[in-house]
């Protein structure tokens, strides 16, 4: 069974490692996107608090992004799922891997859980977040 690793991460910290082995997978780059820890109310919150999450589907930016990232990695699975591979690490840096990336990390496991259900596992992770 394929495990997609669904990560968060701060690129101040560099790239995130993959234990798997397999040394592949996708990075997307957040960075781009209008950070929320710019602004003094949303600093202690991360990507899973709901004021950072309307703060960044508000514009719709983060929306579209993410309908590319759902895109490339839906035709990975696939093909990965139809040649038996075991691992795929997707992760998602910004900045400080507290909102942008976090958002985009849990947004991508519930869509990966949504579309593909049992038939793969998917374990989420978000590395400066403990």
């Amino acid at each position: 069974m394929l495990t997609v690793t669904v990560l968060s991460f701060s690129y101040r910290r560099g790239l995130p490692e993959d234990p798997s082995g397999n040394g592949g997978g996708f990075v997307f780059d957040c960075r781009a996107i209008h950070n929320p820890g710019r602004y003094e109310q949303y600093k202690q919150l991360d990507g899973r608090d709901d004021s950072v999450r309307t703060f960044l589907e508000d514009n719709g930016e983060i929306l579209t992004f993410l309908d590319h990232c759902y895109a490339l990695v839906d035709a990975a699975v696939d093909r990965y799922v139809q040649r038996g591979f075991t691992d795929l690490q997707v992760a998602f840096g910004c900045t400080g891997g507290q909102h942008r990336s976090v958002y985009s990390a849990e947004a991508m496991a519930a869509h990966l859980m949504q579309r593909y259900g049992s038939e793969i596992g998917v374990n989420l992770y978000h590395r400066e977040r403990r």
